[in-house]
């Protein structure tokens, strides 16, 4: 019995041509006579994977293989099937005129069955025109590759070169892509030809990125703003100072104000994220007080002495 089409990719009879497509790229990878050199049965099962793809990818051939099976292939070699095939009937055609008729004249077909159903199933052409070559399938694109790209958040706010080595599964080329400045988490980027070779001769597949954005132990993004976890001393708090912060333009000296207590939040305008479109983001800087791990005896006293000229009742709002 001859092979089941369906069988040979493996894939169900309701399957869409996505997957038909899949299936086909899986096995003819798999079974591709340059990755198996001198291996008679893979290239033959390349050779039936490929002859399956051809009929199944094509949504009239597949139709007439659903109704007919293996009978398909008989009709189109000029085979008869009582019926129709793709909606064509028998009914009202004169024999004479199929086979020729008397001599060479009257428009008839001149090698009988065999050119009625090449015309058949090409859907028409003039009589007595034959194919010279046999069908063949446009070589397929190579699979593309889908891979994470994880990049400091630095980078993603800034751009620029970048390197990274794919892993031996997906080939273990090495890469250099330009990041786009602002670009955000989970954008996607296409590199052309980069990814898995064609089995059938065609062009190399696509590399898609997808980008992964590590996180930062002090800052963090908010759509085009960028928020900052900044440490200051208690003097700096109290009493007000100029300290030095990082920006993706470049450092600036940022004025705390006196009396800052822990958690104050700062805005510093147009020193967020610059991603060529529109206005830039802006930047939120947020107080952290810190102190010591230990402190002195002179250092309590003088707490205790503070509290007591500068009563407080920091939790008076706090409500269940």
């Amino acid at each position: 019995m001859p092979e089941d089409l369906y069988q040979t990719l493996g894939v169900s009879r309701q399957a869409d041509q996505e997957e038909i497509q899949k299936a086909y790229r899986k096995m003819a990878r798999k079974y591709h006579p340059d990755m198996n050199p001198n291996d008679d049965k893979a290239q033959e099962k390349f050779k039936r994977v490929q002859e399956a793809y051809d009929v199944l990818s094509d949504p009239e051939k597949r139709e007439a293989y659903n109704r007919y099976g293996s009978d398909f292939e008989k009709i189109r070699s000029g085979g008869f099937r009582p019926g129709s095939a793709g909606g064509a009937s028998f009914e009202g055609l004169d024999l004479e005129q199929i086979f020729g008729g008397r001599g060479s004249g009257g428009g008839g077909f001149q090698n009988g069955f065999n050119d009625f159903f090449e015309r058949l199933m090409r859907g028409g052409g003039r009589a007595g025109e034959r194919r010279s070559q046999p069908y063949e399938a446009s070589p397929e694109p190579g699979e593309s590759i889908r891979y994470d790209l994880h990049i400091p958040l630095a980078k993603s706010i800034t751009g620029g070169p970048h390197e990274f080595h794919l892993p031996s599964a997906s080939g273990g080329q090495k890469i250099s892509v330009q990041i786009p400045a602002g670009v955000e988490p989970g954008a996607k980027m296409r590199l052309r030809g980069k990814g898995y070779p064609s089995p059938s001769g065609g062009p190399p597949g696509d590399l898609i990125l997808v980008i992964r954005v590590d996180d930062h132990p002090s800052i963090k993004r908010n759509g085009k703003n960028l928020e900052l976890v900044l440490p200051v001393t208690l003097r700096e708090a109290a009493l007000g100072a100029k300290v030095e912060v990082p920006t993706p333009k470049g450092s600036i000296a940022l004025s705390i104000p006196p009396a800052s207590s822990g958690g104050r939040r700062l805005r510093v305008k147009g020193m967020g994220i610059d991603d060529g479109k529109g206005p830039s983001g802006d930047l939120f800087v947020e107080l952290q007080i810190v102190l010591p791990d230990k402190i002195s005896d002179k250092a309590r006293d003088w707490i205790e002495q503070f509290d007591k000229e500068h009563p407080l009742n920091p939790r008076s709002s706090l409500q269940w």
